[in-house]
């Protein structure tokens, strides 16, 4: 399982390296764009656990130090979801530079398999919630 998770690391680091648009950014490109992919994951993850299949709702956090605004609800998506994958993905791919050894372990796919990861990542909570509506409404 590591294994797959590494090769998708690599994939995309190096497809976001080799964007001369990226020529500075692309570690941090790499770190947000595949560690928001993880949160959402996890997020619809413990949606469905939550709503189908325990019934009840316990993993949740209300922050109310900016008044009830927006930025209460990301203080509380970044908590719950996001801070792990984060120091998870900088721990075992970033950190002492390790993605230099595991550019040379592993190949590329050309971004093929790093794109296949962002977009069923991004999408596949939207996707699912149309079925579900659908499915209800008929």
């Amino acid at each position: 399982m590591l294994e797959l998770y590494y090769k998708i690391w690599v994939d995309c680091l190096l497809k976001l390296r080799s964007i001369p648009a990226n020529r500075t950014m692309w570690k941090f490109y790499g770190l947000v764009f595949m560690s928001m992919a993880m949160a959402l994951n996890i997020a619809l993850f413990m949606a469905i656990l939550q709503r189908n299949i325990l019934g009840k709702t316990f993993y949740h956090l209300n922050v109310d130090i900016f008044l009830g605004t927006k930025l209460d609800s990301f203080v509380s998506f970044f908590i719950l979801y996001l801070a792990a994958p984060l120091l998870i993905n900088y721990v075992l791919v970033f950190r002492n530079k390790r993605y230099e050894e595991l550019f040379k372990r592993y190949k590329s796919y050309n971004g093929k398999l790093g794109i296949t990861y962002l977009m069923v990542s991004y999408f596949l909570p939207f996707i699912l919630l149309a079925i579900g509506f659908l499915i209800d409404r008929y």
